[in-house]
């Protein structure tokens, strides 16, 4: 298994579990478990997504269109430019 991202929190982890579990890749949340304890703990670098050595390179391009993409301008909202609706 590859660590192949560090999702910002647990629910872009779980967004993006699903993403990956709809093209076919299975996909373990380590540290999803220690969010609760995050007083305690490091912010950064908690959360990991790990997938198998032959589905990394697949997961790393979906994640990374997934990271580069763009609103539609008719879906932008006025107040958040650069956000997506969702």
């Amino acid at each position: 298994m590859q660590r192949i991202y560090e999702p910002r929190d647990l629910l872009e982890a779980q967004m993006l579990t699903g993403m990956l579990a709809d093209e076919g890749i299975e996909v373990f949340v380590a540290g999803g478990h220690l969010v609760g304890a995050v007083g305690e703990l490091p912010a950064i670098g908690l959360l990991g997504l790990m997938v198998a050595d032959h589905d990394a390179a697949k997961a790393q391009q979906l994640i990374a269109a997934y990271n580069g993409a763009l609103p539609l301008p008719e879906n932008e909202p006025q107040s958040y430019p650069g956000e997506l609706i969702c």
